[in-house]
């Protein structure tokens, strides 16, 4: 039996269909990232040139297993295939042909770190009072900006008032000091393409006959820029295959917009659509549930997965008097089952909707002596000691890069002060020059004569290690630069427990760079400075989970997807915590609420084997003691295939005494079965409805929301309680809500 031969019909499709526009809808489980793989070797076996075919999906761990199977199954020749994540194939792509548009190719590309430092220096220069534009709203605002491609001069154009003006005049300072230290953020990674091809049609005609088949995964995640990045290398030839689901669309705070996925069908009318429904992962009862919560959403595209796996358990329901008690449960089962039943630690996941929520599980499973890993905490290249050297390899990659030369000026400590480094930044920004440039003539600026000798000492140290940079290794170079700085020897000095942990984050750092230099060794490929800096760049969060190694996960749900586990617990089930918002002024038909069902969906269909749904009545917020009822999600699980369970640490009390009725543990329990778990919500306060004259806008016209900014009115329809009102605001896209609370204003 050929392997295409163990692929269901609806994958088989998928696989053999080449030619045109392909939409494949994937379910949870489904075999997605199989089809891809299969159909990559049946285009190379039906004579397609693998260095014609391109392969985007969005995580480094997702392209690694990709490039991996496609290797297994297609053997000689498939290292020609372009297997990448988005950012990393526009990295390629900018290396060679970024010049064409005013930049150096051996940019930088910037952290988070990075660009709040940056804002910071802008918001300095602009006198712009971070107390009341916070770095962290600005650096989300100019990423909204470029994920829609819109350019400081749109922005400009566009601003209302005074508040939107001084963000516009942030985001072309803050594009300014990029250009000027030849750098780039995350977001600039995929506009920069777009301008690049936009700009130069040669460029891009090159890159679609280079790619004349392409695939992309995960396509209901992408953002108005990676849609147009697509459409434009698809243009020529339309050989076009995107897998998504949109029932697992959770990220449009990063800016993904679940319309590329919906109305796929609408920019490729001759688009075929295959439905891949058939779960591999799940048991049937998780399946269940799953498409039970899901069936709530209205703007979706219909399908519901099945399974030829066993029923297995019921999802499992455990409610608590306190948050501490959940997480006193939760880490004690999965003693209980590591123990008693044999489970793997890794066999386990911890999902909750906030990373906040995280602190109490890591305790208790810390004084349980359980190895665990939490995901989305501090990312090791965010470490002190790992940024510095960084910076210091940054700084001899590309000198124009100011963060980083700043960063380094004064470790060791040079004795440079903070005054003299104002000083020589006024006049680098006078002679529109770089920071190190300026270093570099410091003999001509009066004011820093006193650490003339300091700076130059720097200068020197810089350009020698410039210079052994073109014969030394990655790993010599950076063995070079922690030797000659003396780094880590101040660090052995301290003899402290912290000074020792990050001791072994440098020997961490040195073992990533050598294994970066056999994987280019491996691939025939020269292992050099800019390749290790661009690697480390593009590394997420996710990336670091070792598959093999065996501890506890514990994650946000939006962090768990494309992930599974035979255990699943989902904490904080709560109405407010999971979904958040106040459930009195919720709709059925609101974007948030069906983006947080979706996520919901994610989370159980992670399971394997089962899943367990934990609550508790109050919990400690923000300082406070809040009370909550069982989420909406949950009662949207039928009640047959939930399993409510103890509420007391899984200790089953004695049973004349619960038929009694005069234990803590009866109390508990007849007070939750008093309600059906079912139960509909309460009626919710009725909202006045407005007549349509009493409307100062109708459609067509241009309105204000206080917080979505401008917008024109697209539909005006009457709902039960109110006129739903649909806009299509500039910077947030299409919104419906209801006219009582929209309080729109006409302009």
């Amino acid at each position: 039996m050929s392997s295409y031969e163990t692929l269901n019909t609806p994958q088989q499709e998928a696989v053999l269909h080449t030619e045109g526009p392909l939409l494949i809808l994937a379910g949870a489980g489904s075999g997605k990232t199989r089809v891809l793989t299969h159909r990559i070797a049946w285009m190379i076996e039906s004579g397609i040139n693998p260095y014609n075919i391109l392969a985007i999906t969005f995580t480094n761990k997702a392209a690694d297993e990709m490039r991996q199977r496609v290797d297994r199954i297609v053997g000689m020749g498939s290292e020609a295939v372009w297997v990448s994540t988005f950012h990393s194939a526009c990295v390629r792509i900018l290396r060679r042909h970024i010049d064409y548009i005013g930049y150096d190719n051996h940019f930088a590309i910037y952290d988070t770190d990075d660009q709040k430092t940056v804002i910071k220096e802008v918001c300095r220069r602009l006198y712009i009072d971070t107390k009341l534009f916070k770095e962290k709203a600005l650096m989300s605002d100019i990423s909204h900006f470029k994920d829609q491609l819109l350019t400081p001069d749109d922005v400009e154009t566009s601003a209302f008032d005074h508040n939107e003006r001084k963000i516009a005049a942030v985001y072309r300072e803050y594009q300014s000091q990029l250009r000027k230290n030849n750098a780039l953020d995350f977001d600039d990674l995929i506009m920069k393409t777009v301008e690049l091809f936009e700009k130069h049609p040669q460029v891009l005609d090159y890159y679609q006959e280079r790619f004349r088949y392409i695939m992309v995964d995960e396509y209901q995640d992408t953002n108005f820029a990676q849609f147009r990045l697509v459409s434009l290398l698809s243009g020529k030839y339309r050989n076009l295959c995107v897998v998504g689901d949109d029932d697992q669309s959770i990220y449009s705070f990063r800016g993904a917009d679940v319309r590329n996925i919906l109305e796929f069908e609408n920019v490729f009318p001759d688009a075929r659509v295959i439905r891949l429904e058939q779960n591999y992962r799940s048991t049937k009862n998780i399946l269940e549930a799953a498409n039970n919560v899901i069936a709530n959403n209205t703007e979706r595209k219909e399908k519901r997965l099945w399974t030829e796996n066993e029923e297995g358990e019921k999802i499992h329901f455990r409610q608590f008097a306190t948050g501490f008690e959940e997480a006193e449960y939760v880490v004690g089962e999965i003693d209980h089952l590591h123990r008693a039943a044999g489970r793997d630690y890794r066999d386990f996941a911890i999902l909750y909707r906030t990373n906040a929520q995280s602190r109490i599980f890591e305790e208790k499973l810390l004084m349980a002596g359980i190895p665990y890993k939490l995901v989305g905490g501090i990312n090791f290249y965010s470490r002190k000691e790992i940024k510095d050297l960084l910076a210091y390899l940054r700084t001899i990659d590309n000198a124009r890069d100011d963060v980083s030369v700043r960063r380094i000026l004064n470790v060791p400590r040079r004795g440079i002060g903070d005054t003299t480094q104002a000083r020589i930044q006024e006049y680098a920004g006078e002679m529109d020059m770089s920071f190190f440039d300026a270093l570099r003539v410091a003999e001509e600026i009066p004011a820093v004569k006193r650490s003339l000798s300091k700076i130059d000492s720097f200068v020197t140290f810089i350009m020698a290690l410039r210079t052994k940079a073109e014969i030394l290794t990655v790993r010599e170079l950076l063995q070079d630069v922690i030797d000659s700085t003396g780094y880590a020897l101040e660090l052995e000095k301290e003899n402290t427990e912290e000074s020792k942990a990050r001791l072994e984050n440098i020997d961490e750092l040195i073992t990533k760079v050598q294994v970066y230099q056999d994987q280019m060794k491996e691939q025939g490929q020269k292992a050099t400075l800019s390749g290790f800096l661009e690697e480390v760049a593009l590394v997420a969060d996710i990336d670091t989970v070792d598959a093999e190694s065996d501890y506890i996960l514990l994650m946000t749900l939006h962090s768990a997807k494309g992930l599974e586990f035979p255990h699943v617990f989902i904490t904080g089930m709560e109405d407010g915590i999971f979904p958040g918002g106040n459930p009195l002024f919720r709709s059925d038909e609101d974007n948030s609420l069906q983006e947080e069902r979706r996520l919901m969906y994610v989370g159980l269909t992670r399971g394997m084997k089962n899943v367990t749904l934990t609550c508790a009545r109050q919990r400690m917020l923000r300082g406070e003691v809040k009370f909550h009822n069982v989420s909406m999600f949950v009662r949207e699980i039928p009640r047959e295939l939930v399993d409510l369970g103890y509420t007391v640490q899984e200790k089953k009390p004695d049973r004349d005494k619960l038929l009694q009725g005069d234990n803590t543990y009866s109390k508990m329990k007849a007070a939750f079965l008093s309600k059906p778990f079912m139960q509909q919500e309460q009626p919710r306060p009725a909202v006045p409805v407005k007549n349509a004259s009493a409307l100062e806008y109708s459609v067509g016209d241009t309105v204000r929301h206080v917080k979505f900014g401008v917008g024109i009115v697209t539909e005006i329809r009457e709902g039960g309680r109110d006129y739903e009102v649909t806009v299509n605001f500039d910077r947030f896209g299409v919104k419906k809500m209801f006219a009582g609370f929209a309080k729109l204003k006409k302009i």
